[in-house]
């Protein structure tokens, strides 16, 4: 049977919490990314009690695999949401890009449920050009520190993520990337101030980051 769902927002259509999404698990995986953490030092557990995915997994697989035959493994935010324990946590999770295993990050570069449809959207585009240039940046140590201190280098940082779980993604792939600097791969943006962005790590490989 199709493991339920987190439909974790509201105000959506009716049909949007009537979704299915029942990828397999892998036991392998899992146990592979314990042991990648907990050799980082990352404190990692699993949750057996939920099997559901919430809607930063199934919305983008959706539409990239509706089938929804290839195992998935959601790992979560830190709860302190603290930028260096996401880069150290995309350090830690690198060694999957050389073991066959693509390396997710979903989430919105500029997400601010407050200011849908403003008529002021300057701080949105400049939030998203800095994001554009730091991810894109050659120089892997000047990418992280920037990221690092996104609140304080970040144009309108605090506009742009009243909360930051929709940025730590990308703090995670790039830093899985290791000295990959991002591609961009398209842009586009929806009710004024809601970039839909994709970056691309390692174009050229096999197992491809992103």
């Amino acid at each position: 049977p199709n493991a339920p769902l987190l439909f974790d927002y509201y105000g959506f259509p009716p049909e949007t919490y009537e979704y299915t999404y029942n990828a397999p698990q892998d036991r392998a995986l899992t146990d592979r990314v314990l042991e990648l953490l907990r050799g980082a030092g990352i404190r990692a557990e699993t949750n057996a009690g939920r099997k559901s995915f919430d809607h930063g997994v199934y919305i983008p697989l959706l539409l990239m695999r509706p089938q929804a035959d290839v195992p998935i493994l959601q790992v979560s935010l830190d709860a302190s949401l603290d930028p260096e324990a996401h880069l150290a946590l995309g350090r830690a999770l690198a060694p999957l890009r050389d073991e066959g295993v693509l390396i997710l990050g979903s989430g919105m570069t500029v997400h601010n449920m407050h200011e849908r449809m403003p008529s002021d959207t300057a701080w949105a585009h400049e939030f998203q050009s800095w994001l554009d240039e730091t991810v894109t940046n050659p120089n892997v140590a000047d990418r992280q520190a920037m990221l690092r201190a996104w609140e304080k280098q970040g144009p309108h940082a605090r506009r742009a993520h009243p909360r930051e779980e929709h940025l730590l993604p990308i703090l995670v792939t790039q830093a899985a990337a290791g000295a990959e600097p991002a591609e961009r791969l398209w842009d586009g943006w929806m009710a004024r101030t809601f970039p839909l962005n994709a970056f691309l790590w390692g174009g050229n490989a096999e197992c491809e980051s992103s």
